[in-house]
């Protein structure tokens, strides 16, 4: 993020940003980044005009990772937040419709950044009713939303990246774009913004210098990149500059020892479905403690990296059904690593992979909130990351991700007390998405 800040304030004091969406100023972790917001590609309902919902008496959690605050009040009128905060100091406005949110607790909107549709057409929606109000799918073609966003239910502000960029033989050629060289891929990445991607998907074939020219194709039109590594070094992939890392998974051959990374990689390189059983092989035997975690770490927490672990679909424990003692031990590593990451200050979002073994239909979501939580993000940080440091990542922080005055009124109502335990996240009372209620799930 901080290399886009660069190449944008460049473009800015040059007069060169005609091309780019419009830019805005946002204060991240202690410095001024220039980036231009990312758009959803669906309309989603408006709210009656000069209408006013008040509610009252839930815990607020804003999404900034404030401590909660008892007995709060949301002001909402016309889509937008007018007021938050505890009751005694938000003038309710008369003739307001009132919510009586006692017992329950009032968020933002969840904020998915891995999402896969997978065919499943009805899964957006089911998302949205367990209270996912955005998601980014990064790595599937936009024309493939088109039945989802022609269905009568209401679904969440889509932020789709088209399909993800490999090299042959792709693992999922129906979902991928071939790129042989450098050239293909700055063609390749102008040609998905023209389409409306609001990111770009690196995956793991292609090699160090194709992923350096898509990442300056793309900072050139104002998008970030994220990627599936494996193959490569993830610490090349940052300085070559990448913005995000999507898997715990990514990072194998940055901190293994070079002699398994190798073998792993030359593994891959010749069959795709070697790294099936091949990353839980690289992962049980890494060394945490190894210099070459921390220097991968640091390099992430430095450049203002995001890592989106995606931990649930990773998820293999002890007396699983066919799950071996090589597979739980190296979860068990991934947890760590994560613990680590957090630690040294990486910036962590939310991604559900939407369908996981250790959850049911819907439910990925919230099981990737509690593995991060044991993996040693407490309960509000957790939180913040699912709301606020997510629309970051997708560059929507703007206008999403908390509650604050002036934001959109994409919130939702759950029962008893995150704070005191996530599975209350689980109890989804009520979802508002830009001001208008949606149908319960």
């Amino acid at each position: 993020m901080q290399r886009i800040a660069r190449t944008l304030g460049a473009a800015i004091v040059a007069g060169g940003c005609a091309s780019l969406p419009a830019a805005a100023q946002h204060d991240i972790g202690g410095r001024m980044d220039f980036l231009p917001a990312a758009r959803e590609v669906n309309r989603v309902a408006e709210p009656p005009a000069g209408k006013t919902v008040v509610i009252a008496g839930a815990t607020l959690f804003d999404g900034r990772g404030a401590p909660p605050v008892r007995d709060a009040v949301v002001v909402v009128r016309g889509g937008r937040i007018l007021a938050v905060g505890p009751r005694d100091s938000v003038e309710i406005p008369a003739g307001a419709e009132i919510v009586d949110a006692a017992g329950q607790s009032v968020l933002p909107g969840l904020v998915d950044a891995h999402f896969h549709l997978d065919g499943d057409i009805p899964l957006p929606a089911l998302f949205l009713r367990r209270g996912v109000t955005s998601l980014r799918d990064p790595g599937a073609w936009i024309e493939g939303y088109d039945p989802v966003r022609a269905s009568a239910a209401p679904i969440p502000r889509l932020f789709l990246t088209g399909p993800h960029l490999d090299a042959p033989p792709p693992a999922h050629p129906s979902e991928a774009l071939l790129v042989l060289d450098p050239a293909e891929a700055r063609v390749a990445v102008h040609r998905l913004a023209d389409r409306g991607a609001s990111a770009i998907k690196i995956y793991y074939r292609l090699p160090l210098g194709t992923i350096r020219a898509v990442n300056e194709a793309a900072h050139e039109r104002g998008l970030i990149t994220m990627a599936h590594l494996e193959i490569v070094d993830a610490a090349d992939a940052v300085r070559a500059g990448t913005d995000g890392i999507e898997h715990v998974t990514s990072f194998g051959t940055a901190i293994a020892a070079p002699r398994e990374a190798e073998a792993f990689r030359q593994a891959v390189l010749a069959d795709n479905a070697a790294r099936g059983p091949g990353r839980y092989a690289l992962w049980s035997d890494v060394d945490l403690d190894s210099p070459r975690v921390k220097a991968v770490l640091d390099l992430l927490a430095s450049e203002g990296t995001f890592f989106t672990p995606t931990l649930a679909v990773y998820e293999r424990r002890p007396g699983d059904p066919g799950t071996s003692e090589v597979e739980a031990r190296a979860f068990s590593k991934m947890l760590a690593f994560v613990g680590r990451a957090r630690g040294a200050g990486v910036r962590i979002a939310v991604g559900s992979h939407s369908a996981v073994p250790h959850a049911e239909r819907g439910d990925a979501y919230f099981r990737e909130m509690e593995l991060l939580h044991e993996a040693g993000l407490p309960r509000g940080e957790v939180i913040a990351a699912a709301t606020l440091e997510t629309a970051r990542f997708l560059r929507i922080q703007d206008r999403l991700g908390s509650l604050e005055p002036g934001k959109i009124a994409d919130l939702i109502l759950v029962g008893g007390d995150p704070g005191e335990g996530l599975s209350a996240l689980r109890d989804v009372r009520r979802v508002m998405l830009n001001g208008v209620w949606v149908a319960p799930r």
